[in-house]
């Protein structure tokens, strides 16, 4: 498979969702960085919970979303996990402050990576999440993988 090689699923419900969070967490490896782009509500956050619960083996881990932190970080079996939610940054000039370079050392997930501008890592494993067209299942999901060629969950 190519980078630029992608492959789109369904996504039922939750559980699905949880899954693909899963067999993600068992591909990751430090220096990787993962990207969650979709609308408000359609599971980007749900996604990174399911993710760093695996990572971490703790499946009632409380895992809130960093829109207002900006960035949490994790310690997992894999080294530390750096989840950051770019919803409310100024723009890519103030990554610096959040530890952005020294992060990418570890193991970053970035909700909202329209945000970053040029500091877009381009061997990220990209998930697009897009909310379920003509289902008629509100739980549905289409996702688009993209990227770690050769280790697409």
């Amino acid at each position: 498979m190519s980078e630029s090689a992608s492959i789109q699923m369904t996504i039922p419900n939750l559980t699905a969702m949880e899954a693909l969070a899963r067999r993600t967490a068992e591909r990751v490896r430090p220096g990787d960085a993962i990207l969650l782009e979709g609308p408000l509500g359609a599971g980007k956050t749900a996604f990174a919970r399911a993710f760093l619960r695996a990572l971490t083996g703790t499946p009632d881990l409380e895992v809130p979303s960093p829109t207002f932190t900006l960035v949490q970080s994790y310690d997992t079996a894999r080294g530390p996990v750096h989840h950051f939610d770019l919803w409310r940054l100024s723009g890519p000039d103030a990554l610096v402050e959040l530890g952005w370079d020294d992060a990418l050392a570890d193991i970053v997930m970035v909700e909202w990576p329209e945000r970053l501008g040029d500091e877009r890592p381009g061997d990220a494993l990209s998930i697009v999440i897009a909310l379920g067209q003509n289902s008629g299942d509100d739980d549905a999901r289409v996702v688009t993988l993209s990227g770690w060629p050769g280790r697409v969950p």
